[in-house]
């Protein structure tokens, strides 16, 4: 039987032709601000949660624009097992802090896909393809 999918959702904060990033603590690994999208919430609810919860935006909710979704190979999880990542474009003039959550904030290109899991590399692959990143 297969596993459900993860549904999770992200934001994508570009500035200066990078794209925010984060590491959680004590891992190498770069991920996409977002998270599981919660019971009764939409997707962009999710998406600008996740944000708060990760790099200290707030973001509204109906002011995100939903570029794409990812699905692939789930990080850590048992082969077979799906993210389905739903990437929305954030715009904001405040600046993002590193919470509890995440142990450093990083804004890359596809020159560090190499540091992404599978949905990452996929979200720098499009958004380069959209022109937003180098």
């Amino acid at each position: 039987m297969a596993l459900p999918p993860l549904l999770v959702a992200a934001v994508a904060l570009v500035r200066d032709r990078r794209v925010l990033m984060v590491t959680a603590r004590d891992r190498d690994v770069y991920y996409m601000p977002g998270g599981k999208i919660d019971p009764g919430e939409t997707a962009a609810e999710g998406a600008a949660r996740e944000a708060h919860e990760e790099v200290s935006l707030r973001l509204d909710a109906d002011g995100l624009v939903e570029l794409f979704e990812v699905r692939t190979q789930a990080h850590g999880e048992p082969d077979g097992r799906e993210v389905h990542m739903r990437v929305f474009r954030a715009e904001t003039d405040a600046d993002p802090a590193a919470s509890a959550e995440v142990g450093a904030l990083h804004w890359v290109t596809t020159a560090d896909a190499d540091r992404c899991p599978p949905a990452g590399r996929e979200v720098l692959t499009r958004l380069a393809a959209l022109d937003l990143i180098d």
